[in-house]
């Protein structure tokens, strides 16, 4: 999810533990632990493209970096901030490291909670910024920042924002069921045989979701938004990974395919390779749309395999935005 998410969700979990005996500072302390798993964004920038893709939530978002560094935070914590213990300083970092990749397993990319074992979770439930989850989240938040330390309202704030936030997650995995259903049922109205189907919200919302469809030569991408009113449509776009060609047996980019978990194109432009990764989409809503929103290019130069992610378009980016509340009012 998003850092302000994390935040909301590391403060709210560190108010849980330990508010009552230190105030404010469990939520100070509970918003860090609720940011540091994601610093492993800027260990990537050390690597290529491929290594730093892997290393994203991995380690850091796992139990094992929760337990050992839980207490080493709060080991550190505890030196200066005497009002509580060591071991309720290492619970309060624990919980704000552990929820967060929880959090982070119901979005696309999904997290790697078990490293080193080689399991991502992924449920795809909910997009990594959804207002309906967190400004509730947040309002609740503050109004429990302002309440006295041990004061009922405050725990009754906290609790009731924990409570909203999860009965909504819980609601966004019903809604996938739905959704689920629709697209399956879709496709076998228009006679479609297919091998494989995963569906996921579009951003910011989960009113309007996305279908990827595996059939033998091509992936279909189809919307549906509960304002429907129209038969499903779906879009073809080919494999093409007869394009690889020579590239196939390089690591680099095997290691590339892997991390799409299979879900990707090849496409070809100004004699370049693009792989691109379907798990996310593209960066419209519009039929037949070729710009997706995860791109890497696949170039050749001294004998070297290179692979860069493409940058997005922040131009597209605000179309899609305008593109996404026209197609959630139906088709």
């Amino acid at each position: 999810m998003d850092s302000l998410t994390q935040i909301v969700l590391g403060a709210a979990v560190g108010e849980a533990v330990l508010g009552k005996k230190v105030g404010n500072k469990a939520m100070f302390y509970g918003a860090i632990a609720g940011t540091i798993p994601d610093l492993d964004v800027y260990v990537g920038k050390l690597f290529d493209t491929v290594t730093a893709l892997e290393i994203h939530r991995g380690f850091t978002h796992s139990v094992f970096f929760a337990i050992v560094f839980g207490w080493i935070f709060g080991w550190l914590i505890s030196l200066y901030e005497k009002k509580a213990s060591t071991k309720e300083w290492a619970l309060l970092m624990f919980w704000g490291f552990i929820t967060h990749p929880i959090l982070d397993a119901h979005t696309t990319w999904g997290t790697q909670l078990f490293w080193p074992l080689d399991i991502r979770l992924a449920f795809k439930n909910i997009f990594v910024i959804d207002p309906l989850y967190t400004l509730p989240f947040l309002v609740f938040l503050l109004m429990a920042m302002f309440q006295r330390k041990g004061a009922a309202k405050r725990r009754k704030y906290n609790n009731l924002g924990l409570i909203v936030s999860s009965s909504y997650m819980a609601i966004t995995i019903v809604i996938k069921g739905i959704t689920y259903t629709k697209f399956a049922h879709a496709l076998k109205e228009q006679g479609i045989v297919y091998k494989e189907i995963e569906t996921k919200p579009t951003p910011f919302n989960t009113v309007l979701w996305s279908a990827n469809v595996e059939t033998d030569d091509a992936y279909l991408i189809g919307y549906y938004s509960f304002f429907d009113t129209k038969p499903i449509e779906f879009y073809s776009y080919p494999k093409n990974h007869h394009l690889l060609g020579d590239y196939k047996d390089d690591a680099s980019v095997k290691r590339l395919i892997k991390i799409t978990k299979g879900w990707y194109t090849f496409s070809e432009k100004n004699n370049a390779l693009y792989l691109n990764d379907l798990r996310f989409g593209l960066l419209s809503v519009a039929p037949n749309f070729q710009q997706f929103a995860f791109s890497f290019k696949i170039t050749e130069e001294d004998n070297k395999v290179l692979i860069d992610e493409v940058p997005r378009n922040r131009e597209k980016a605000k179309e899609l935005v305008n593109d996404l509340w026209i197609r959630i009012q139906g088709n």
